[in-house]
């Protein structure tokens, strides 16, 4: 299995409690289904984790993992990714992406001319977020709708991006102590 074909679906955090169980934070729209995959690796393939029980907390999972006994043992793994081969995650359903496809892939606009590529997919909270790498300068932030994004081609390697007219942010502040009329 190559790295490319492996998608991270969890990372491990802080010990919880003395019996070795941990923070889990799983990045799946189910984030139960990490007790699903089987044994999850790390990126190298070096380490092999497997989840023997979990339940939600927080924002989290408290999970325990085969082999891992103690609070050290906990604290020693603290900060693994874990990972799955790609093939093991479920198809997805129409408009249903996994970030991994998408990263990478050519953005045109609509008249096909290239603007960049994929960078990332990012979600603070309101939303996925589309990063797409230009040529040169900074990165551009777009919301991942399908107004700005009607199109993704995963098989021709490419999303369409519909370029809004004006982006929030581009028109210079104005000081309201200052009134046109005076």
């Amino acid at each position: 299995m190559s790295k490319a074909a492996l998608i991270c679906v969890a990372k491990i955090g802080a010990a919880h409690g003395v019996r070795g169980e941990v923070k889990l934070w799983p990045f799946t729209e189910d984030p139960l289904a990490v007790l699903n995959y089987g044994p999850l690796t790390t990126k190298d393939g070096a380490r092999q984790f497997e989840v023997l029980r979990a339940r939600a907390a927080k924002d989290h999972l408290v999970a325990a993992l085969k082999g891992i006994a103690s609070r050290d043992d906990a604290a020693r793994v603290n900060g693994i990714e874990l990972y799955i081969a790609r093939d093991k995650l479920p198809d997805t359903e129409d408009d249903e992406y996994y970030h991994a496809d998408l990263i990478g892939l050519r953005a045109i606009d609509t008249q096909q001319q290239p603007i960049g590529k994929v960078l990332a997919i990012h979600n603070f909270g309101a939303g996925d977020i589309i990063e797409i790498a230009l040529p040169s300068g900074p990165t551009l932030l777009l919301p991942f709708t399908n107004a700005i994004v009607p199109t993704v081609d995963l098989e021709a390697g490419h999303v369409v991006i519909n370029m809004p007219q004006e982006i929030d942010g581009d028109a210079p502040a104005t000081d309201s102590s200052q009134h046109p009329d005076e």
